[in-house]
């Protein structure tokens, strides 16, 4: 790939505006010198978490996600630079020096969207967000300031799960559409249901209160994130998109079974003026 570095960050954040508008949104509010990496890192982040969105069979998902793990060991297939993520993404490993491995870890993790198998616990649910959101909070500090990014990570791990807790609840309806849950079963099982039950929308008052106790769990993680400690300045752009996961987890609890099939999703208008607000404030 001959482009420069600016035009494989603009390529990037054109990329990320159109598959994750809200990272796209925190890039801008991030400093000037590090968007590339970042929108590098969000957009390869927004491509192995859509992969079950354009396979229609597990084994052509498993094949893309092998590539970007081939890519990240160093064994890409073919010219891996005909790829602006790609080719942004070594830039950030190389200039920040990100972990390989997390990167990796990430892909891996990603795979198991691929089927419809079920979270069988919350610990499961906590490790899944934590090779997924939770890394990628992390993999953006240590891009913002690798001196700062240690002092927020017990941080970034709850974060990330109340974010993964928010996102999986956007998605309810589609999920359910394709006999995909990510539930734990033992929240489930609390509430005197299974999968089948759960998907069926049929027992509303205990489908309501699976839900208001899934999202009650986000709760839990995202004030565990807050008392932390304090999130160091330079580091708090990669939080950006944490701040709105709250309004997605009050609005499960208060939906109840409706959240099956309403879209849970704030306007635009009002994502970016939250994360306007969480950029001034430095609370998400």
């Amino acid at each position: 790939m001959n482009d420069s570095p600016k035009e494989t960050r603009d390529l990037c954040l054109s990329i990320l505006r159109e598959t994750d508008r809200d990272r796209y949104l925190a890039c801008l509010l991030s400093p000037v010198d590090k968007r590339g990496a970042l929108a590098a890192l969000y957009a390869f982040n927004a491509e192995i978490a859509r992969v079950r969105d354009v396979v229609r069979e597990p084994l052509p998902g498993e094949i893309r996600l092998q590539w970007w793990r081939d890519l990240l060991e160093g064994n890409a297939h073919g010219d891996s630079g005909g790829n602006p993520i790609a080719a942004g993404l070594i830039t950030a490993i190389e200039t920040y020096r990100l972990p390989r491995q997390t990167l990796i870890d990430m892909v891996e993790a990603r795979i198991f969207d691929l089927y419809d198998d079920p979270i069988v616990d919350r610990n499961a649910l906590e490790g899944y967000a934590g090779e997924t959101a939770s890394a990628l909070i992390q993999l953006a500090s240590l891009i913002l300031s690798a001196n700062d990014a240690t002092q927020s990570a017990d941080a970034a791990g709850h974060a990330g799960v109340a974010q993964a807790i928010a996102g999986f609840l956007l998605l309810l309806p589609v999920h359910r559409h394709r006999h995909q849950l990510y539930l734990p079963v033992d929240i489930l099982a609390a509430t005197g249901l299974d999968r089948d039950t759960f998907l069926s929308g049929e027992d509303k008052t205990r489908i309501s209160a699976a839900i208001d106790a899934f999202a009650g769990l986000g709760l839990e993680h995202l004030a565990k994130a807050r008392k932390a400690g304090p999130i160091p300045a330079s580091v708090f752009p990669a939080f950006l998109p944490v701040a709105l996961a709250e309004p997605v987890l009050r609005g499960a609890a208060r939906a109840g079974v409706a959240a099956l099939d309403i879209s849970l999703q704030s306007p635009q208008w009002r994502r970016q003026l939250r994360l306007l607000k969480a950029g001034i404030t430095r609370r998400f």
